[in-house]
Protein backbone atom coordinates (compact mmCIF):
# COMPACT_ATOMS: atom_id res chain seq x y z
CA UNK A 1 0.00 0.00 0.00
CA UNK A 2 1.74 3.38 -1.07
CA UNK A 3 2.16 5.65 2.14
CA UNK A 4 0.27 8.55 1.92
CA UNK A 5 2.58 12.25 1.79
CA UNK A 6 0.20 14.13 3.17
CA UNK A 7 -2.00 12.84 5.22
CA UNK A 8 -4.05 15.05 7.38
CA UNK A 9 -3.64 15.67 11.06
CA UNK A 10 -7.29 16.21 11.66
CA UNK A 11 -11.06 15.43 10.73
CA UNK A 12 -11.25 17.01 7.35
CA UNK A 13 -15.08 17.40 6.02
CA UNK A 14 -15.98 19.02 3.29
CA UNK A 15 -18.51 21.69 3.68
CA UNK A 16 -22.07 20.21 3.56
CA UNK A 17 -23.22 22.28 -0.10
CA UNK A 18 -19.65 20.85 -1.34
CA UNK A 19 -20.28 19.34 -4.84
CA UNK A 20 -18.71 15.80 -4.56
CA UNK A 21 -19.34 14.26 -7.96
CA UNK A 22 -17.63 12.34 -10.78
CA UNK A 23 -16.96 13.66 -14.72
CA UNK A 24 -17.35 12.34 -18.05
CA UNK A 25 -17.17 13.78 -22.10
CA UNK A 26 -19.57 13.04 -24.62
CA UNK A 27 -17.46 11.36 -27.09
CA UNK A 28 -15.18 9.37 -24.52
CA UNK A 29 -18.57 7.32 -23.60
CA UNK A 30 -21.85 7.70 -25.37
CA UNK A 31 -20.76 5.44 -28.45
CA UNK A 32 -24.06 5.34 -30.95
CA UNK A 33 -22.05 7.90 -33.38
CA UNK A 34 -24.10 7.12 -36.17
CA UNK A 35 -27.33 6.71 -34.18
CA UNK A 36 -30.47 8.88 -34.15
CA UNK A 37 -29.47 11.46 -36.43
CA UNK A 38 -26.03 12.16 -34.91
CA UNK A 39 -23.40 14.13 -37.03
CA UNK A 40 -20.17 13.15 -37.58
CA UNK A 41 -17.02 15.48 -35.27
CA UNK A 42 -13.93 16.09 -35.94
CA UNK A 43 -12.90 13.61 -33.21
CA UNK A 44 -14.64 10.77 -35.33
CA UNK A 45 -12.63 12.30 -38.06
CA UNK A 46 -9.67 11.70 -36.70
CA UNK A 47 -9.68 8.48 -34.63
CA UNK A 48 -10.60 6.97 -38.16
CA UNK A 49 -7.69 8.23 -39.73
CA UNK A 50 -4.88 6.14 -39.68
CA UNK A 51 -1.92 6.77 -37.47
CA UNK A 52 -3.95 9.23 -35.14
CA UNK A 53 -5.02 7.13 -32.58
CA UNK A 54 -3.53 4.11 -30.75
CA UNK A 55 -4.53 0.90 -32.09
CA UNK A 56 -6.52 3.17 -34.56
CA UNK A 57 -9.21 3.09 -31.43
CA UNK A 58 -12.51 5.13 -32.21
CA UNK A 59 -15.57 6.41 -29.90
CA UNK A 60 -17.61 4.70 -32.03
CA UNK A 61 -18.82 2.05 -29.31
CA UNK A 62 -17.10 3.64 -26.53
CA UNK A 63 -18.38 3.02 -23.26
CA UNK A 64 -21.79 2.29 -25.03
CA UNK A 65 -23.24 4.69 -22.22
CA UNK A 66 -26.12 6.21 -24.79
CA UNK A 67 -27.64 2.91 -24.99
CA UNK A 68 -26.85 1.96 -21.09
CA UNK A 69 -28.32 5.19 -19.26
CA UNK A 70 -30.24 3.92 -16.93
CA UNK A 71 -28.05 1.25 -15.57
CA UNK A 72 -25.07 4.05 -15.60
CA UNK A 73 -27.73 6.48 -13.79
CA UNK A 74 -28.29 3.34 -10.98
CA UNK A 75 -24.46 3.10 -10.95
CA UNK A 76 -23.83 6.61 -10.00
CA UNK A 77 -26.91 6.66 -7.46
CA UNK A 78 -24.93 3.76 -5.82
CA UNK A 79 -21.92 5.65 -5.49
CA UNK A 80 -23.84 8.05 -3.26
CA UNK A 81 -22.69 11.40 -5.91
CA UNK A 82 -24.29 14.63 -5.41
CA UNK A 83 -23.20 15.46 -8.71
CA UNK A 84 -22.04 14.70 -12.40
CA UNK A 85 -20.75 16.47 -14.77
CA UNK A 86 -21.93 15.46 -17.80
CA UNK A 87 -20.82 17.29 -21.59
CA UNK A 88 -23.29 17.60 -24.40
CA UNK A 89 -22.43 16.26 -28.30
CA UNK A 90 -22.94 19.42 -30.38
CA UNK A 91 -23.44 16.95 -33.23
CA UNK A 92 -25.79 15.25 -31.60
CA UNK A 93 -27.86 18.36 -30.86
CA UNK A 94 -27.16 20.15 -34.47
CA UNK A 95 -25.49 17.65 -36.59
CA UNK A 96 -23.74 20.04 -39.02
CA UNK A 97 -23.40 22.77 -36.11
CA UNK A 98 -26.06 24.60 -37.48
CA UNK A 99 -29.59 24.76 -37.79
CA UNK A 100 -32.67 23.05 -35.93
CA UNK A 101 -32.16 20.78 -33.05
CA UNK A 102 -32.02 17.05 -33.29
CA UNK A 103 -35.55 16.28 -31.01
CA UNK A 104 -33.78 12.81 -31.06
CA UNK A 105 -30.64 14.09 -29.24
CA UNK A 106 -32.34 16.56 -26.92
CA UNK A 107 -34.46 13.88 -25.70
CA UNK A 108 -31.33 11.49 -24.47
CA UNK A 109 -29.95 14.51 -22.81
CA UNK A 110 -33.73 15.15 -21.08
CA UNK A 111 -33.93 12.03 -20.24
CA UNK A 112 -30.25 11.86 -18.48
CA UNK A 113 -31.04 15.02 -16.47
CA UNK A 114 -34.30 13.92 -15.41
CA UNK A 115 -32.93 10.86 -14.54
CA UNK A 116 -30.05 12.78 -12.28
CA UNK A 117 -32.15 14.80 -10.49
CA UNK A 118 -34.55 11.88 -9.74
CA UNK A 119 -31.45 10.14 -8.09
CA UNK A 120 -30.77 13.18 -6.20
CA UNK A 121 -27.77 14.15 -8.16
CA UNK A 122 -27.27 17.55 -9.32
CA UNK A 123 -27.00 17.86 -13.11
CA UNK A 124 -23.47 19.96 -14.35
CA UNK A 125 -23.46 20.32 -18.19
CA UNK A 126 -20.41 20.87 -20.42
CA UNK A 127 -21.63 22.78 -23.71
CA UNK A 128 -18.46 21.78 -25.47
CA UNK A 129 -15.85 18.89 -24.68
CA UNK A 130 -13.92 18.75 -27.94
CA UNK A 131 -15.95 17.22 -30.41
CA UNK A 132 -16.52 20.14 -33.04
CA UNK A 133 -19.05 19.08 -35.74
CA UNK A 134 -17.07 18.41 -38.46
CA UNK A 135 -19.26 20.47 -41.42
CA UNK A 136 -17.84 23.15 -38.96
CA UNK A 137 -14.17 22.23 -39.47
CA UNK A 138 -14.60 22.36 -42.82
CA UNK A 139 -15.29 25.78 -42.76
CA UNK A 140 -12.35 26.57 -40.78
CA UNK A 141 -13.53 25.22 -37.58
CA UNK A 142 -11.98 27.48 -34.19
CA UNK A 143 -9.86 29.64 -37.20
CA UNK A 144 -13.15 31.04 -38.27
CA UNK A 145 -14.95 33.46 -36.24
CA UNK A 146 -18.49 32.13 -37.69
CA UNK A 147 -17.71 29.08 -35.20
CA UNK A 148 -18.12 31.30 -32.42
CA UNK A 149 -21.30 32.59 -33.24
CA UNK A 150 -22.90 29.17 -34.50
CA UNK A 151 -21.39 28.12 -30.61
CA UNK A 152 -23.91 30.78 -28.88
CA UNK A 153 -26.48 29.68 -31.13
CA UNK A 154 -26.58 25.57 -29.99
CA UNK A 155 -25.52 27.14 -26.53
CA UNK A 156 -29.63 29.01 -26.99
CA UNK A 157 -30.71 25.92 -28.38
CA UNK A 158 -29.83 23.24 -25.37
CA UNK A 159 -30.20 26.53 -22.76
CA UNK A 160 -33.84 26.42 -23.72
CA UNK A 161 -34.70 22.63 -24.11
CA UNK A 162 -32.64 21.69 -20.61
CA UNK A 163 -32.52 25.91 -18.79
CA UNK A 164 -34.89 24.61 -15.82
CA UNK A 165 -33.06 21.93 -14.97
CA UNK A 166 -29.34 22.08 -14.92
CA UNK A 167 -27.68 23.62 -12.39
CA UNK A 168 -24.57 24.78 -13.47
CA UNK A 169 -23.60 25.38 -16.91
CA UNK A 170 -19.92 25.36 -18.18
CA UNK A 171 -19.16 26.35 -21.54
CA UNK A 172 -16.16 24.89 -22.73
CA UNK A 173 -13.52 22.59 -21.09
CA UNK A 174 -10.20 23.01 -21.68
CA UNK A 175 -10.01 25.47 -24.67
CA UNK A 176 -6.17 25.02 -24.05
CA UNK A 177 -6.29 21.57 -25.32
CA UNK A 178 -9.02 22.46 -28.25
CA UNK A 179 -6.55 25.03 -29.53
CA UNK A 180 -3.17 24.38 -28.83
CA UNK A 181 -3.60 20.62 -29.17
CA UNK A 182 -6.05 20.69 -31.68
CA UNK A 183 -4.11 23.50 -34.38
CA UNK A 184 -0.03 23.48 -33.35
CA UNK A 185 0.52 20.51 -32.19
CA UNK A 186 -2.00 18.15 -33.89
CA UNK A 187 -2.33 16.05 -31.19
CA UNK A 188 -5.85 16.37 -31.05
CA UNK A 189 -8.98 16.80 -33.45
CA UNK A 190 -8.76 18.29 -35.98
CA UNK A 191 -5.08 17.58 -36.23
CA UNK A 192 -3.26 20.84 -37.60
CA UNK A 193 -0.44 22.39 -36.63
CA UNK A 194 0.11 26.11 -37.48
CA UNK A 195 0.69 28.05 -34.47
CA UNK A 196 -0.91 31.01 -35.74
CA UNK A 197 -4.01 28.76 -36.16
CA UNK A 198 -3.96 28.16 -32.58
CA UNK A 199 -3.82 31.28 -31.39
CA UNK A 200 -6.26 32.41 -33.92
CA UNK A 201 -8.66 29.56 -31.99
CA UNK A 202 -7.10 30.51 -28.99
CA UNK A 203 -9.76 33.73 -29.24
CA UNK A 204 -12.62 32.04 -30.95
CA UNK A 205 -12.74 29.47 -28.21
CA UNK A 206 -12.89 32.64 -25.53
CA UNK A 207 -15.07 34.39 -27.92
CA UNK A 208 -17.13 31.41 -28.04
CA UNK A 209 -17.44 31.56 -23.97
CA UNK A 210 -18.75 34.66 -23.60
CA UNK A 211 -21.18 34.62 -26.55
CA UNK A 212 -22.76 31.34 -25.23
CA UNK A 213 -23.02 33.11 -21.46
CA UNK A 214 -25.01 35.80 -22.61
CA UNK A 215 -27.25 33.64 -24.82
CA UNK A 216 -27.73 31.20 -21.50
CA UNK A 217 -28.68 34.14 -19.66
CA UNK A 218 -31.80 34.68 -21.92
CA UNK A 219 -33.13 30.97 -21.81
CA UNK A 220 -32.22 29.86 -18.55
CA UNK A 221 -35.66 30.08 -16.29
CA UNK A 222 -34.01 28.14 -13.25
CA UNK A 223 -31.30 30.42 -11.35
CA UNK A 224 -28.12 28.45 -12.67
CA UNK A 225 -24.00 29.24 -12.32
CA UNK A 226 -22.32 29.89 -15.36
CA UNK A 227 -18.58 28.47 -15.72
CA UNK A 228 -15.70 27.34 -17.38
CA UNK A 229 -13.48 24.56 -16.67
CA UNK A 230 -9.53 25.24 -18.05
CA UNK A 231 -6.50 22.86 -17.63
CA UNK A 232 -4.43 25.29 -15.44
CA UNK A 233 -0.64 24.40 -15.87
CA UNK A 234 1.20 24.15 -12.63
CA UNK A 235 4.91 25.40 -13.58
CA UNK A 236 8.19 24.72 -12.17
CA UNK A 237 11.31 26.78 -13.44
CA UNK A 238 15.00 24.81 -14.15
CA UNK A 239 18.24 26.52 -15.09
CA UNK A 240 19.65 29.58 -15.65
CA UNK A 241 16.25 31.52 -17.55
CA UNK A 242 14.14 29.48 -15.62
CA UNK A 243 11.85 32.68 -14.91
CA UNK A 244 11.58 33.64 -18.53
CA UNK A 245 10.75 30.06 -19.76
CA UNK A 246 7.79 29.78 -17.10
CA UNK A 247 6.60 33.53 -17.54
CA UNK A 248 6.29 32.72 -21.48
CA UNK A 249 4.70 29.58 -21.25
CA UNK A 250 2.42 30.90 -18.30
CA UNK A 251 1.38 33.72 -20.89
CA UNK A 252 0.34 30.47 -23.38
CA UNK A 253 -1.16 28.29 -21.20
CA UNK A 254 -2.83 29.92 -18.88
CA UNK A 255 -2.77 33.91 -19.47
CA UNK A 256 -4.35 33.51 -22.59
CA UNK A 257 -7.67 32.33 -20.85
CA UNK A 258 -7.87 34.15 -17.26
CA UNK A 259 -6.95 37.45 -18.51
CA UNK A 260 -9.65 38.27 -21.09
CA UNK A 261 -12.10 35.89 -19.18
CA UNK A 262 -11.29 37.57 -16.06
CA UNK A 263 -10.16 40.76 -16.94
CA UNK A 264 -10.83 41.65 -20.05
CA UNK A 265 -7.79 41.82 -21.97
CA UNK A 266 -4.83 39.94 -23.52
CA UNK A 267 -1.59 39.98 -21.78
CA UNK A 268 1.02 42.38 -23.28
CA UNK A 269 3.56 39.61 -23.10
CA UNK A 270 1.58 37.29 -24.55
CA UNK A 271 0.89 39.84 -27.58
CA UNK A 272 4.60 40.61 -27.61
CA UNK A 273 6.09 36.81 -27.52
CA UNK A 274 3.93 35.88 -30.89
CA UNK A 275 4.21 38.85 -32.22
CA UNK A 276 6.29 36.75 -34.96
CA UNK A 277 3.84 34.57 -34.80
CA UNK A 278 0.31 36.49 -35.64
CA UNK A 279 -0.90 39.91 -35.48
CA UNK A 280 -3.62 39.48 -33.64
CA UNK A 281 -5.57 41.28 -36.09
CA UNK A 282 -8.51 38.86 -35.40
CA UNK A 283 -9.23 40.53 -31.88
CA UNK A 284 -12.30 42.98 -33.38
CA UNK A 285 -13.40 45.73 -31.56
CA UNK A 286 -16.10 44.63 -28.64
CA UNK A 287 -14.69 41.45 -28.83
CA UNK A 288 -13.14 41.81 -25.23
CA UNK A 289 -16.87 43.21 -23.71
CA UNK A 290 -18.39 39.77 -24.79
CA UNK A 291 -15.72 37.61 -23.68
CA UNK A 292 -15.23 39.06 -20.10
CA UNK A 293 -18.97 37.93 -19.11
CA UNK A 294 -19.02 37.27 -14.77
CA UNK A 295 -18.07 33.49 -13.79
CA UNK A 296 -20.30 31.88 -11.13
CA UNK A 297 -17.31 29.30 -10.60
CA UNK A 298 -13.78 28.73 -12.67
CA UNK A 299 -13.36 25.08 -13.23
CA UNK A 300 -10.27 23.93 -12.45
CA UNK A 301 -8.83 20.68 -14.37
CA UNK A 302 -5.66 19.67 -12.55
CA UNK A 303 -2.69 16.41 -13.14
CA UNK A 304 0.46 17.27 -12.85
CA UNK A 305 3.14 20.29 -12.76
CA UNK A 306 5.10 20.75 -16.05
CA UNK A 307 8.53 21.92 -15.35
CA UNK A 308 10.48 23.80 -18.20
CA UNK A 309 14.10 25.61 -19.01
CA UNK A 310 15.24 27.87 -21.41
CA UNK A 311 17.07 25.49 -24.57
CA UNK A 312 20.63 26.02 -24.58
CA UNK A 313 20.03 25.58 -28.72
CA UNK A 314 22.71 22.78 -28.83
CA UNK A 315 21.82 20.14 -26.74
CA UNK A 316 18.56 17.66 -28.55
CA UNK A 317 15.77 19.66 -27.19
CA UNK A 318 13.75 17.68 -24.92
CA UNK A 319 9.43 17.83 -25.16
CA UNK A 320 8.71 16.16 -22.19
CA UNK A 321 5.26 18.20 -22.12
CA UNK A 322 2.72 15.62 -21.50
CA UNK A 323 1.40 15.17 -24.80
CA UNK A 324 1.77 13.11 -27.87
CA UNK A 325 4.14 13.92 -30.51
CA UNK A 326 2.38 14.46 -33.80
CA UNK A 327 4.95 16.74 -35.49
CA UNK A 328 3.57 20.15 -34.42
CA UNK A 329 4.30 22.50 -31.48
CA UNK A 330 1.58 23.38 -28.90
CA UNK A 331 3.82 26.02 -27.56
CA UNK A 332 3.15 28.89 -30.44
CA UNK A 333 6.33 31.68 -30.41
CA UNK A 334 8.19 29.95 -27.66
CA UNK A 335 10.09 27.13 -29.67
CA UNK A 336 13.74 28.21 -27.11
CA UNK A 337 11.76 26.98 -24.51
CA UNK A 338 12.48 22.88 -23.72
CA UNK A 339 10.15 20.91 -21.59
CA UNK A 340 11.53 18.23 -19.25
CA UNK A 341 10.95 15.28 -17.59
CA UNK A 342 9.70 15.41 -14.01
CA UNK A 343 10.74 13.09 -10.78
CA UNK A 344 8.53 10.70 -10.05
CA UNK A 345 6.23 8.64 -9.14
CA UNK A 346 4.57 8.71 -12.14
CA UNK A 347 0.62 7.55 -13.53
CA UNK A 348 0.52 5.28 -16.50
CA UNK A 349 0.58 8.75 -18.60
CA UNK A 350 3.74 8.94 -17.69
CA UNK A 351 2.46 12.15 -15.80
CA UNK A 352 4.17 12.88 -12.22
CA UNK A 353 2.29 13.00 -9.08
CA UNK A 354 2.45 16.27 -6.96
CA UNK A 355 -0.28 17.01 -5.00
CA UNK A 356 1.02 19.95 -3.41
CA UNK A 357 0.84 21.46 -6.95
CA UNK A 358 -3.18 21.48 -6.90
CA UNK A 359 -2.88 23.32 -3.51
CA UNK A 360 -0.17 25.86 -4.70
CA UNK A 361 -3.01 26.39 -8.03
CA UNK A 362 -5.96 27.12 -6.08
CA UNK A 363 -4.47 29.31 -3.60
CA UNK A 364 -2.45 31.21 -6.73
CA UNK A 365 -5.77 31.39 -8.05
CA UNK A 366 -7.74 32.76 -5.19
CA UNK A 367 -4.63 35.60 -4.86
CA UNK A 368 -5.28 36.90 -8.17
CA UNK A 369 -8.54 36.51 -8.27
CA UNK A 370 -9.80 36.67 -4.90
CA UNK A 371 -13.68 36.77 -5.78
CA UNK A 372 -14.15 34.04 -7.89
CA UNK A 373 -15.53 30.90 -6.75
CA UNK A 374 -13.47 27.74 -7.57
CA UNK A 375 -14.28 24.16 -8.45
CA UNK A 376 -11.91 21.48 -9.06
CA UNK A 377 -13.58 19.97 -12.41
CA UNK A 378 -11.38 17.38 -13.11
CA UNK A 379 -8.84 15.38 -11.01
CA UNK A 380 -8.20 11.74 -11.30
CA UNK A 381 -5.28 9.49 -12.67
CA UNK A 382 -4.46 6.19 -15.16
CA UNK A 383 -2.94 3.14 -13.55
CA UNK A 384 -2.59 -0.08 -15.17
CA UNK A 385 -5.64 -2.18 -13.54
CA UNK A 386 -6.13 -5.53 -13.52
CA UNK A 387 -9.62 -7.20 -13.17
CA UNK A 388 -9.36 -9.98 -10.91
CA UNK A 389 -12.36 -12.61 -9.88
CA UNK A 390 -13.40 -12.78 -6.26
CA UNK A 391 -13.97 -16.25 -4.92
CA UNK A 392 -18.13 -16.06 -5.45
CA UNK A 393 -17.72 -14.86 -8.72
CA UNK A 394 -18.20 -11.62 -8.78
CA UNK A 395 -15.35 -9.30 -9.98
CA UNK A 396 -13.02 -6.23 -8.52
CA UNK A 397 -10.10 -3.87 -9.45
CA UNK A 398 -7.53 -3.29 -6.16
CA UNK A 399 -5.93 -0.04 -7.17
CA UNK A 400 -4.75 1.60 -4.10
CA UNK A 401 -2.54 3.71 -6.47
CA UNK A 402 -5.48 5.59 -7.60
CA UNK A 403 -7.00 5.86 -4.00
CA UNK A 404 -3.73 6.99 -2.77
CA UNK A 405 -3.78 9.41 -5.61
CA UNK A 406 -7.17 11.31 -4.80
CA UNK A 407 -6.50 10.61 -0.92
CA UNK A 408 -3.49 13.21 -1.15
CA UNK A 409 -4.96 15.45 -3.85
CA UNK A 410 -8.56 15.62 -1.90
CA UNK A 411 -6.07 16.77 1.23
CA UNK A 412 -4.63 19.59 -0.52
CA UNK A 413 -7.92 20.70 -1.71
CA UNK A 414 -9.31 20.54 1.83
CA UNK A 415 -6.06 22.58 2.92
CA UNK A 416 -6.52 24.94 0.42
CA UNK A 417 -10.34 25.53 1.36
CA UNK A 418 -9.05 25.90 5.08
CA UNK A 419 -6.57 28.86 4.05
CA UNK A 420 -9.66 30.95 2.73
CA UNK A 421 -10.29 29.61 -0.83
CA UNK A 422 -13.80 29.74 -2.27
CA UNK A 423 -13.41 26.29 -3.72
CA UNK A 424 -17.24 24.90 -3.86
CA UNK A 425 -16.74 21.05 -5.40
CA UNK A 426 -14.31 18.41 -6.41
CA UNK A 427 -15.16 16.01 -9.34
CA UNK A 428 -13.28 13.00 -10.08
CA UNK A 429 -11.93 12.46 -13.44
CA UNK A 430 -13.87 10.12 -14.41
CA UNK A 431 -16.75 7.74 -13.27
CA UNK A 432 -15.81 4.63 -16.11
CA UNK A 433 -12.72 3.78 -18.07
CA UNK A 434 -13.20 5.29 -21.45
CA UNK A 435 -11.82 6.64 -24.89
CA UNK A 436 -8.93 8.41 -23.86
CA UNK A 437 -8.27 10.54 -27.23
CA UNK A 438 -5.08 9.80 -28.74
CA UNK A 439 -4.38 6.71 -26.27
CA UNK A 440 -7.39 5.01 -26.96
CA UNK A 441 -8.23 2.33 -24.66
CA UNK A 442 -5.10 1.94 -23.71
CA UNK A 443 -5.63 4.22 -20.47
CA UNK A 444 -7.79 3.41 -17.90
CA UNK A 445 -8.62 6.43 -15.73
CA UNK A 446 -12.12 5.13 -14.22
CA UNK A 447 -12.94 4.76 -10.81
CA UNK A 448 -15.30 1.87 -12.50
CA UNK A 449 -14.10 -0.56 -14.77
CA UNK A 450 -15.27 -0.98 -18.16
CA UNK A 451 -14.43 -4.37 -20.12
CA UNK A 452 -14.93 -3.72 -23.57
CA UNK A 453 -15.93 -6.48 -24.70
CA UNK A 454 -19.09 -7.27 -22.46
CA UNK A 455 -20.07 -3.75 -21.74
CA UNK A 456 -19.83 -4.90 -18.12
CA UNK A 457 -19.39 -2.23 -15.04
CA UNK A 458 -17.24 -3.29 -12.28
CA UNK A 459 -16.43 -0.58 -9.38
CA UNK A 460 -12.96 -0.37 -8.45
CA UNK A 461 -11.89 -0.14 -4.53
CA UNK A 462 -11.48 3.36 -5.85
CA UNK A 463 -15.04 3.62 -6.28
CA UNK A 464 -15.80 2.00 -2.88
CA UNK A 465 -13.84 4.39 -1.82
CA UNK A 466 -14.86 7.44 -3.28
CA UNK A 467 -18.14 6.10 -2.29
CA UNK A 468 -17.58 7.00 1.31
CA UNK A 469 -16.31 10.23 0.70
CA UNK A 470 -19.41 11.65 -1.20
CA UNK A 471 -21.88 10.24 1.15
CA UNK A 472 -20.11 11.62 4.72
CA UNK A 473 -18.47 14.36 3.19
CA UNK A 474 -14.97 13.43 5.04
CA UNK A 475 -11.90 12.14 3.43
CA UNK A 476 -11.74 8.18 4.24
CA UNK A 477 -8.91 6.88 5.40
CA UNK A 478 -6.26 4.91 3.41
CA UNK A 479 -7.97 0.91 3.28
CA UNK A 480 -5.75 -1.05 5.56
CA UNK A 481 -5.76 -3.91 2.91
Amino acid sequence: MPTSRNEPTGHQTFPPDFLIGSATAAYQIEGAATEDGRGTSIWDTYSHTPGRTWNGDTGDIAADHYHRLEEDLDLMESLGLRAYRFSISWPRIQPTGRGPANPKGLDFYRRLVDGLLERGITPVATLYHWDLPQALEDAGGWTNRDTAFAFADYARVVGAALGDRVAVWTTLNEPWCSAYLGYGSGAHAPGRTDGAAALTAVHHLNLAHGLAVQQLRTVTTNTPQYAISLNFHVLRGKGDGADEAVRRIDALANRSFTEPLLRGHYPKDLLGDTAAVTDWAFVKDGDLTHIHQPLDLLGVNYYATTTVRLWDGVSPRQNNDGHKDMGGSPWPGSPHVEFVGQEGPHTAMGWNIDPKGLEELLLDLHTRFPNQPLVITENGAAFEDHLSVRSDGTHTVHDPERIDYLRRHLVSAHRALESGVDLRGYFVWSLMDNFEWGYGYSKRFGIVHVDYETQRRTPKDSAMWYRDLAVTGSIPPLPTS
